[in-house]
């Protein structure tokens, strides 16, 4: 949805691009700005308030955002390979905490402190790890426009009235919205997205219905029947791209370069797993960008820009600065 901005609802959107990162909490709000038309941020925080879009852990142990009807999915592929794969833990402990949170998360929000009292001792001190332990919502206002309080968290159970559905349910749906957003894309690359095995995709990648290519090295990539392929002559606009985009972390290196060239990785992507905001050009990672403290935009090239360029991106980005400082 970078070619073209689209007329979708919100909750439509976000299941286009499957899920999106959202540690930081403008970034959601950047990424549906340049890809709806006339969005605004009320759209976002209303849709999070009436439990049509949620704030939760997940792929990654990262915050996400993610509509209503996918998050039972994507939770039921997700949280069981996660817990399954915490270090020197039992099947049967794990179990045993995740009845504990889910129970205390039921009768009333948590936070993350007492999430971690209830389960950091039983994963061995792991208190990141507690966040997996069960399917838990972040309570608006977490999740909307310039939230940085200390989040609250509820039961998935509570908040949405469903159950967690199969894990090959979640396997089939993970596969789908995936490739529906990024494909094609290699086993590998969606792996690395979700943070998952193999194994727990597995039904979905054996039981739908999938094409596949090669690319110039030869790796099989995978893809939806019907998925729309733009050729490589399609123009690509000035796209603003927020902090920690899903376009730039959908793809397992090297094959990032497909938006973001090598050389300006380590710009882009820090050794802390920070990604900058970054400027698309012609469907390339061309400048990184920031809005100062007194409200000015500030373009950093990271290649010679040519005039036109620049003129296209200074103009995409007044409107990105009213947008962020109205």
């Amino acid at each position: 949805m970078l070619l073209q901005r689209r007329r979708l609802s919100v909750p439509r959107t976000i299941e286009r691009l499957c899920a999106m990162q959202a540690q930081y909490s403008p970034s959601p709000y950047l990424a549906l700005w340049s890809r709806l038309h006339g969005f605004r941020k009320e759209q976002l925080t209303r849709a999070l308030e009436q439990r049509r879009v949620v704030k939760a852990t997940l792929f990654r142990i990262t915050l996400h955002v993610v509509s209503a009807r996918d998050y039972p999915l994507f939770a039921a592929a997700f949280l069981p390979s996660a817990q399954e794969t915490t270090p020197r833990v039992t099947g049967a402990t794990v179990a045993k905490l995740s009845r504990l949170v889910t129970e205390a998360a039921s009768k009333g929000p948590i936070t993350h402190e007492e999430l971690e009292a209830l389960g950091s001792e039983g994963l061995g001190g792991l208190r990141w790890r507690t966040r997996t332990l069960a399917p838990l919502i972040h309570i608006p206002p977490s999740g909307t426009w310039r939230f940085h309080g200390r989040p609250q968290l509820v039961a998935m159970q509570q908040w949405l009235g469903v159950e967690l559905p199969s894990r090959e349910e979640g396997a089939k749906n993970l596969v789908r919205s995936y490739l529906a957003a990024f494909g094609p894309a290699s086993q590998t690359d969606l792996l690395r997205f979700a943070g998952v095995r193999s194994v727990d995709v597995r039904p979905g990648l054996e039981q739908l219905e999938l094409r596949t290519f090669r690319d110039e090295g030869g790796r099989v990539l995978l893809d939806l029947p019907r998925a729309p392929l733009p050729g490589g002559d399609v123009p690509a606009p000035i796209r603003f791209l927020p902090k920690w985009d899903s376009s730039l972390l959908a793809y397992a290196p090297p094959e990032r370069e497909r938006i973001l060239p090598d050389r300006f990785r380590k710009t882009v992507i820090k050794p802390n797993g920070d990604v900058v905001p970054t400027v698309l050009v012609d469907g390339f990672v061309a400048a990184t960008w920031n809005i100062d403290k007194k409200e000015n935009l500030e373009i950093t090239p990271l290649r010679r820009l040519t005039r036109a360029e620049r003129a296209e991106i200074d103009e995409e980005g007044e409107r990105l600065r009213e947008f962020v400082v109205g």
